[in-house]
């Protein structure tokens, strides 16, 4: 397994590998890795014949009072666990290489990003925008791979590739749970014993959802009533936001009628936890 720290030398390994005829697969991670992340390493070794891993802690993409400097980093415990599921190479730029001195270039995404995580954590998509811009010209992959746990990310990406008419498929997967239903997270280290036990409100909240919609309910107005209720008589929650929005536009619905998606962030403690279900999609918890 290779690590590679500047950005040539990533595009000059994937232009060989493209000239050869071979399928570049990358997913991009902030490290600190899961068992979430093994699983979207595990779908690039599927569908290509080098996949290439990003890690780097986006520095863009936090606000000033997030959690940036408290984010987890381990690059050994990654770099072993990576090797482990067949990662072909590690893409570990450095801030310097990534954002140098004068650096004047961003990726604003509009629409889509207007809402939810737009709203409360604002230039956050313009930093997530431009760090993927730049890793996708860095490794030049076929195919990105993404997890759906962060649904207006994965939304976000697909329409910069189909705006920007990138060469690029872009794959989402599903969620990766604990046993228990929490969607697995690097953030999941910061919550005590009490905290992870209210933050299985959020994962409840999803098949509240589902059995209400299965009932044949198609009020948005509802189905967010009960899902509040629920995620607001466990101890240490504070709802940033629940909302059903259209899958496309990611902007709110007020009845189900087309293709909707139940989108959750919550702080318990200190630790903002967010989740999502897909009204229709099977929910495996």
């Amino acid at each position: 397994m290779k690590i590679i720290k500047s950005a040539k030398e990533m595009q000059a390994l994937s232009e060989s590998l493209r000239n050869q005829g071979k399928i570049v697969t990358f997913v991009p991670t902030m490290g600190y890795f899961h068992e979430g992340h093994l699983n979207l390493m595990r779908e690039g070794r599927k569908r290509g014949d080098c996949v290439v891993i990003s890690i780097y802690v986006n520095p863009t993409q936090f606000g000033p009072n997030e959690d940036f400097e408290q984010y987890p980093r381990d690059f050994e415990r990654d770099r072993a666990m990576a090797e482990r599921v067949g990662v072909d190479v590690i893409y570990h730029p450095s801030n310097q290489e990534m954002y140098p001195p004068n650096y004047q270039t961003y990726i604003t995404i509009e629409g889509v990003t207007d809402n939810l995580c737009g709203l409360s954590r604002p230039g956050h998509f313009r930093g997530v925008a431009t760090v993927c811009a730049k890793l996708f010209n860095a490794v030049k992959p076929h195919v990105a791979v993404f997890g759906k746990k962060d649904f207006q990310q994965l939304v976000t990406i697909r329409r910069m590739v189909q705006d920007l008419n990138l060469d690029l498929e872009i794959v989402g997967m599903a969620t990766t749970r604990e046993p228990d239903g929490l969607a697995m997270s690097s953030r999941n280290i910061y919550l005590t014993a009490e905290e992870r036990t209210s933050g299985l409100s959020l994962s409840r909240s999803l098949k509240i959802a589902r059995e209400l919609y299965e009932r044949g309910e198609r009020d948005a107005a509802k189905i967010i009533g009960k899902v509040k209720n629920n995620i607001e008589s466990h101890p240490y929650t504070k709802i940033d936001y629940v909302q059903i929005c259209d899958t496309t536009t990611m902007k709110d619905v007020v009845c189900l009628d087309g293709e909707c998606v139940l989108v959750l962030a919550v702080r318990v403690g200190k630790t903002r936890l967010i989740d999502n279900y897909v009204f229709g999609e099977t929910l495996e918890i």
